[in-house]
């Protein structure tokens, strides 16, 4: 008799072709799934995360059954389920009298050090469902001082031949991201992202999240998340053929009660494994070559797979598991509590917040202009800011967030991501949103009790910085602007600085 082996799927690895199940053999092999206490609590995810997740390895499971595999799947309420997933592979191996495992390799260090601790024969295929792999990732930052996106970017349409005309670029540029800035406008026609009423699947998991996790980040209800493949598709459809076309124009812009604009809220599906990175490229250049969307905005959001996701999950793997607590700029404070709750008088923070309680979204703008640049000015240590993207959004694994939030939008890992941190005053949210006019703090101010918080917290950060950051050369304008003003300015602005963070600190209400 042959032995089996278990073959290893995992909540975010929900592909027909993965890498395990290519290699795995129908006729012999068993598929272990599993919905364990370890990874639905690490960190206290958002609800809607867990439902989604949950419902879609429930359908995706089924899904196998039907394509003939032998699945083993373990539910969260099933007393037998293990509690991590070393462990129900034991108990799944004691079953079928297995000895070896296949899996793909999963995205996050934490659990690849579980596995390699578990003491069953492993092996670990690629995850080949990224553009570019991992030694092609490692071979291009080969002695190169920083690593910039723009230039792995320009690689990755080169090695894919997305969008170029021979060995151009289409349109003459790489970049189109001086035409994706427009503020948005009330009198725009904004299309709703696809939404998926609840099966019984979904809503049987529902319940199952409401009595088990109630204690965890966010409202569950309305839940409208796609929780399969074909809804997945049908939201990718949706966006390519309502919001695509003015997605480049206002991708960076903010509108009060506008939670979505032109985004297409596909990344969730994407980063899962229910959507597939090189096939949702290759249909938005499609749709710029059928001539039914503008270069800029395919150029855009070709850019945040090709170029952004596929670089950042290249960080994450160089870099290596210490990534994750570096701080370079040394920041301690603790993350005020209205990252939590949204009680805050700051209508782009309450905006940005309230929207992530309900719904486990917000676009990139909101992520790294206005909730990232208010930790990082406030000097809010980079853990807890990394562990509260972890755990507020859908689309949140620590390989795409830890390099956006570590590296991007805080300025911790010293350079590696970003060329200079991303701190801005208030007048950057002003011009690309409606949120200021509001709000009860004056954006035209620079300091006083009134004064939005951003301008001097924005100056206090510099200034607190200076040894590390004045070197850097994108910062030497705002230094010499900061030594021009007057004494008393400069004065006003760091004791309003002073006494924001002093209320911070207090557990007051700014």
């Amino acid at each position: 008799m042959v032995t089996p082996r278990l073959v290893l799927v995992l909540g975010d690895q929900l592909s027909f072709g993965l890498s395990a199940l290519r290699a795995a053999d129908k006729s012999r092999d068993v598929v272990v799934m599993a919905e364990v206490a370890d990874e639905a609590g690490y960190v206290r995810h958002h609800v809607k995360k867990i439902a989604f997740l949950f419902a879609a390895m429930r359908k995706f499971a089924a899904a196998l059954a039907e394509r003939g595999w032998r699945v083993r799947y373990g539910r969260f309420d099933d007393p037998a389920t293990a509690s991590s997933i070393p462990g129900e592979l034991l108990r799944r191996a004691a079953e079928e009298n297995a000895v070896e495992v296949l899996t793909t390799r999963c995205g996050e260090w934490r659990l690849r050090a579980a596995l390699a601790a578990c003491p069953l024969t492993i092996t670990v295929l690629p995850d080949d469902r990224f553009i570019a792999t991992e030694g092609a990732f490692a071979a291009w930052a080969v002695g190169r001082k920083q690593l910039r996106m723009e230039f792995f970017y320009r690689e990755m349409r080169r090695a894919t031949g997305l969008l170029m005309e021979g060995d151009a670029p289409a349109g003459g540029r790489w970049n189109f991201d001086t035409e994706n800035r427009k503020p948005a406008r009330r009198d725009l026609f904004l299309p709703a992202p696809h939404q998926a009423p609840p099966d019984p699947i979904v809503e049987e998991v529902l319940a199952l999240v409401e009595a088990r996790f109630p204690d965890h980040f966010g409202r569950l209800r309305p839940f409208w998340f796609a929780t399969d493949h074909a809804g997945a598709e049908a939201a990718a459809a949706h966006f390519f053929a309502r919001a695509l076309p003015r997605f480049g124009d206002y991708q960076d812009a903010m509108l009060t009660g506008e939670r979505y604009l032109y985004h297409s809220v596909l990344s969730l599906y994407l980063n899962a494994g229910l959507l597939d990175a090189l096939d949702l490229c290759r249909r938005a250049e499609a749709e710029w070559r059928a001539r039914r969307a503008p270069l800029n905005a395919v150029e855009g959001f070709v850019r945040q797979i090709l170029g952004w996701r596929e670089f950042v999950r290249g960080v994450y793997d160089l870099e290596g598991p210490g990534y994750v607590g570096r701080n370079h700029l040394g920041a301690r404070r603790a993350l005020p509590g209205f990252y939590w709750t949204a009680d805050t008088d700051m209508a782009c923070l309450r905006e940005a917040v309230t929207q992530t309680v309900e719904e486990a979204y917000a676009h990139h703008i909101q992520r790294l202009m206005v909730t990232g640049n208010f930790a990082l000015i406030a000097g809010v240590d980079p853990h807890e800011v990394h562990r509260w993207y972890l755990e507020v959004y859908a689309d949140a694994y620590e390989w795409v967030e830890a390099p956006n939030v570590i590296g991007m939008s805080q300025f911790a890992d010293g350079g590696v991501v970003g060329s200079k941190p991303y701190a801005a005053s208030g007048a950057y949210i002003d011009r690309m949103s409606d949120h200021c006019a509001g709000c009860r703090y004056d954006v035209r101010a620079r300091a006083g009790p009134g004064a939005c918080p951003f301008n001097p917290l924005y100056w206090d950060f510099l200034v607190r910085n200076r040894g590390r950051l004045e070197g850097n050369p994108r910062l030497t304008q705002m230094y010499r602007s900061w030594d021009r003003m007057s004494e008393e300015k400069r004065a006003e602005s760091l004791a309003s600085a002073a006494a924001i963070l002093a209320r911070l600190d207090a557990g007051g209400r700014i």
